[in-house]
């Protein structure tokens, strides 16, 4: 998709914010504009993370079947402004979808492990084995260091706390649970909805919270359906930036549940990165083999 179609787009949804919403509140949503994109030549890019302390970003690449044990997934290192500084930084992966950074550690959900990366000496440094796991998806971390894998297939979410990795919760209300985002003692849990045959849905997902200390799951809003919802980032004044996989757009969600189309994409908009003092929305693009950036414009 051109540069131009998106910025029509882009702007549309935001002069059309009232009418897109699915309720009738109405909500102030930014005007997202091209930034950058990279070449195509990464390999099915997932999921992007920002580390602060090197100013790199860092990709994900399933490159082959989203659940082959085929030893092609890899992890790519990438410029602010979307250089490939190096394609294969990390090899020897399988299919790795979600990344969190916790320290010096680079966490990776690969199928049925949770895979540890040193960053300095970019070497694996353990692998967390999810017997019961069949698609680990998208991976995030809490203030104590505890980190959270939703298995969409499982309706289940997994917790590496104190090296000991287990369910933490199991429960059809998940609803195929993609991405993940910690606020306080709340887990963001984008669901994907209940699937009827492969990755279709009748009735599209969309968010909902848990609380961290009793695992009690609730709706956002009033379970507006809102779409296969892949990542989920807050936008910094308690809204949500969300990404529609299935359909391809990325999409603005209140804490009502009401949602507005931003910007409409390709199939495959996965699992973004938002950065507010960059004011950037980073969104790997699966089938399209890229990665794009736009800038929030306010």
């Amino acid at each position: 998709m051109k540069y131009s179609t998106i910025l029509i787009l882009s702007l549309f949804a935001t002069l059309s914010a009232c009418q897109s919403s699915t309720s009738n509140t109405e909500v102030h949503s930014p005007l997202l504009v091209p930034a950058w994109q990279t070449s195509s030549s990464l390999q099915q890019p997932e999921s992007v993370v920002y580390d602060t302390q090197r100013d790199t970003l860092f990709v994900s690449n399933v490159n082959g079947g989203p659940n082959d044990a085929d030893g092609n997934g890899y992890i790519s290192q990438l410029s602010l402004n979307g250089e490939i500084l190096e394609q294969h930084w990390l090899d020897g992966l399988n299919a790795p979808k979600g990344l969190a950074l916790v320290g010096n550690s680079l966490y990776v959900a690969d199928i049925n492990e949770l895979v540890v990366i040193d960053i300095a000496s970019k070497k694996i440094r353990q692998r967390y084995l999810a017997p019961n796991a069949k698609f680990l998806n998208d991976v995030a971390a809490d203030s104590k260091g505890n980190v959270y894998v939703s298995d969409m297939m499982t309706n289940t979410i997994h917790r590496l706390s104190n090296g000991q990795f287990e369910i933490w919760l199991h429960d059809d209300q998940l609803e195929a649970p993609n991405g993940l985002l910690i606020e306080g003692n709340k887990l963001l849990v984008g669901s994907w909805g209940n699937m009827t045959d492969g990755f279709s849905t009748k009735i599209a997902g969309h968010l909902k919270t848990i609380n961290i200390d009793t695992k009690h799951i609730e709706s956002l809003g009033n379970k507006t359906p809102a779409g296969n919802l892949d990542g989920v980032e807050a936008d910094g004044h308690g809204n949500y930036f969300v990404t529609d996989w299935m359909v391809g757009k990325l999409l603005h969600i209140t804490p009502a549940g009401d949602s507005i189309t931003l910007i409409a994409l390709d199939q495959g908009s996965a699992d973004l990165t938002v950065l507010l003092k960059q004011d950037l929305v980073i969104i790997p693009m699966m089938l399209s083999a890229k990665v794009m950036a736009f800038q929030i414009k306010e």
